[in-house]
């Protein structure tokens, strides 16, 4: 049975490893985590810093804005906007500069793969 497995994994001629080293490759790790990366960072920094003002000032979180609505309740809602706003923006980001990149690599691939 192992050996029916092994005969159907998929062959290749492509040396993925050295593929991932070329300039290519890393420009578009380069590209993705240029973008990525600051902006978890900000979004793990304002994340932790409601719940650490939800949990340490809570007299802060519970001032009144108008009405019922308080502080502490308009940054908890600002929690989901800006969790959208990051993922459109990522979206259009992927869909501007990390698709084409993307798919020209792929391309390449596949060409590599017929030849």
């Amino acid at each position: 049975m192992s050996e029916q497995l092994k005969d159907a994994s998929p062959q290749s001629q492509i040396d993925y490893i050295a593929f991932e080293k070329t300039a290519r490759f890393k420009a578009l790790k380069k590209t993705r985590n240029g973008f990525v990366v600051p902006l978890s960072a900000f979004f793990l920094l304002w994340y932790f810093a409601y719940v650490l003002a939800a949990g340490y000032f809570p007299e802060f979180m519970a001032t009144p804005v108008f009405g019922r609505i308080n502080l502490g309740l308009i940054l908890g809602l600002g929690q989901f906007v800006t969790t959208f706003v990051i993922t459109m923006a990522y979206v259009t980001f992927a869909n501007r500069k990390i698709d084409p990149l993307t798919e020209d690599l792929r391309s390449e691939l596949e060409r590599m793969e017929k030849a």
